[in-house]
């Protein structure tokens, strides 16, 4: 279950990759929502001057309310300035909600949109991606990537706006109330800035690897935990290996969780510390400049100024967080923007036409001189397909048999443009397939796959997946002509009967007759078939051979057969060997030849024999 390159693949995602202008694009993701953010920024300013005002408040409270020079206390004034500050406490509630709800909304439909992006993108790949890189690790970048910086995306913006004017503006009250201390105050800034950024740049180190391991963690779940994973392991009773190889990737996990939660602890300790020890500086100096008679420092300033330096450590150590987490995301929007700028092997060129518009007959494909080559291969390897030429015109069935590996299924994945031919040309309607959308291709080809997939869903709502729009009795239909709709009648649930998990609550046989049917539902001109009865027993190849029969009626027809009694019927039958076109000709003509299909058919025919014994 696990890829030869896995090591290759491990180191790859433990290291964050290089983004050119990573701060521009990680705000150009803010941008649709410009308006919500100047009216947050706005609230933002609105609720950090309204948290300031009530320190001064308290200075007057003090000095003119409480304790002023003319002596007694003025009630009137009391009770004005108290009213004041509940009012100004009251609004900076219901600003801080309507802040709240802003932020929320902007943030996460930020990380809505960078999720859908992602996925959109990823579909647009080529299948040679897919089937060069696995599954979980794929998943990771989708979901734990991004779910990783959705915290940032979603409070990051705000809380550095509102921190920094909140910071500004204590800093400002501070001033004015008393410049001398507040150089006390802010004596200790420097040094904590310089060290929360050697914290910030260790965290983001461990912030790569547990993302990595969240992507082991993710790889090994898909494959051990589909249905057949589970298969694979129970077979060869490896439950507790699977179960270890969890165990250790998730001890590695918390272990890294850990330390990312614990890098910054003891730095924010000592912030902590040191922030909470100012006032008791403050009262020091106060006490210095009172007895040295430097000016005059009354107790409500001396109180307003420990509110106001008090109210400076919330904001202060939530920028350092702030910080911090961007510091420690970088590394996680590197790896999101690396695979959003994945450019597909296989796209449309500019001027590219529909299919319909092609100037030949829809239904014919044609191979001239093509080779083939997987990205892997180097340029001076022997090709998987060598200058393959050959043509099939509407209607016509043609097939494709050889030994393992001499480059069938390639073929077969180079007519619709799911892969791209390394020279030579394939035409599909007269034109070359890089002329026209790739979409237009595959709405005209249908394809049955050896391994049939299936959705944990309705019968019914796979056989929808080729048509949403169709109809009760469309589906029906096909469901006859693929021979699988009294079966499916049969079902207590008929048509609504839940698949299972890749389709394995169905036999092989009633799972590729449901593939046919979904294929007859499109009604594509061109059907392609991959090995479509190889895996079944032989009850179950004839009746889907005679729903294959039917499907191929009025169609172009491809067909990659391991069993040459699958294709006597074949128009041209194309016999590969090392990816050359080794001989053609009919099923009678190429026995009557004596070559290397006539070779296959007789060892097939021993083997059927030897088994009927």
């Amino acid at each position: 279950m696990r890829p030869i390159d896995e090591r290759a693949q491990r180191e790859q995602n433990a290291q964050a990759p290089r983004v050119e202008n990573l701060g521009r694009r990680v705000v150009a993701l803010f941008r649709p929502y410009r308006a919500r953010i100047g009216v947050t920024a706005v609230l933002v300013m609105l609720g950090a001057a309204l948290g300031v005002i009530p320190p001064l408040i308290i200075q007057r409270v003090f000095d003119d309310a409480l304790f002023p020079a003319s002596g007694g206390v003025q009630l009137s004034l009391l009770s004005w300035l108290v009213a004041l500050m509940i009012g100004l406490y009251v609004g900076s509630a219901l600003v801080g909600i309507l802040q709240t709800w802003l932020t929320a909304s902007v943030g996460n439909r930020v990380t809505g949109d960078l999720r859908i992006r992602m996925f959109e993108h990823l579909q647009s790949m080529e299948l040679g991606f897919f089937t060069r890189t696995k599954t979980g690790v794929i998943q990771s970048r989708l979901q734990n990537d991004v779910g990783g910086v959705s915290g940032v995306l979603t409070s990051t913006v705000t809380s550095i706006l509102g921190n920094t004017v909140t910071v500004i503006a204590s800093v400002v009250a501070m001033a004015l109330i008393d410049w001398r201390l507040t150089l006390i105050a802010l004596a200790i800034m420097p040094p904590l800035i310089f060290v929360q950024r050697r914290v910030g740049q260790v965290r983001a180190r461990i912030a790569s690897q547990t993302q990595q391991s969240l992507s082991e963690l993710t790889a090994i779940t898909q494959e051990t935990l589909s249905v057949s994973g589970i298969l694979l392991s129970k077979a060869f009773n490896r439950q507790r290996t699977e179960s270890g190889r969890y165990a250790d990737e998730n001890a590695n996990q918390i272990a890294l969780q850990v330390r990312q939660t614990m890098s910054g602890q003891g730095f924010f300790a000592v912030v902590h510390v040191l922030m909470s020890s100012v006032p008791a500086l403050i009262y020091l100096a106060a006490g210095v400049l009172i007895v040295g008679d430097v000016g005059d420092i009354t107790a409500g300033a001396i109180v307003a100024f420990t509110t106001v330096q008090a109210r400076l450590l919330m904001p202060l150590t939530s920028l350092m967080r702030v910080a911090l987490e961007v510091q420690t995301s970088a590394a996680l929007f590197a790896r999101i923007f690396e695979y959003l700028d994945l450019k597909p092997a296989i796209s449309d060129r500019e001027g590219a036409i529909s299919a319909d518009e092609a100037p030949g007959p829809m239904g014919r494909i044609e191979f001239r001189d093509v080779t083939f080559r997987y990205p892997d291969q180097t340029p001076d390897s022997h090709p998987t397909l060598d200058r393959v030429s050959f043509t099939a015109e509407p209607g016509q069935q043609i097939a494709f048999v050889g030994p393992s590996g001499a480059g069938k299924t390639t073929v077969l994945y180079l007519t619709p443009r799911m892969y791209e031919a390394s020279g030579g040309a394939v035409l599909f309607a007269g034109a070359d397939v890089r002329d026209l959308t790739a979409e237009s291709i595959i709405d005209h080809v249908g394809l049955v796959s050896q391994e049939t997939y299936l959705f944990h869903a309705s019968i019914r709502e796979n056989l929808r997946y080729a048509k949403p729009d169709a109809t009760d009795e469309q589906i029906e239909r096909a469901c006859r002509q693929a021979n699988i709709h009294d079966k499916i009648v049969s079902f207590d649930r008929g048509y609504d009967t839940i698949a299972g998990e890749r389709g394995y609550r169905l036999s092989g046989g009633e799972k590729q007759r449901i593939a046919i049917a979904r294929v007859l539902l499109k009604d594509p001109p061109i059907l392609l078939l991959d090995e479509a009865t190889s895996a079944l027993d032989t009850v179950s190849e004839r009746v889907v051979q005679e729903a294959i029969d039917e499907a191929q009626r009025g169609r172009t027809t491809v067909t990659i057969a391991h069993r040459l009694s699958t294709v006597i019927d074949a128009d041209v039958i194309h016999v590969l060997d090392e990816g050359r076109i080794a001989e053609s000709g009919s099923h009678d003509e190429l026995i009557a030849r004596g070559g290397l299909y006539a070779a296959l058919a007789a060892e097939q025919l021993a083997a059927t024999r030897t088994i009927e014994e």
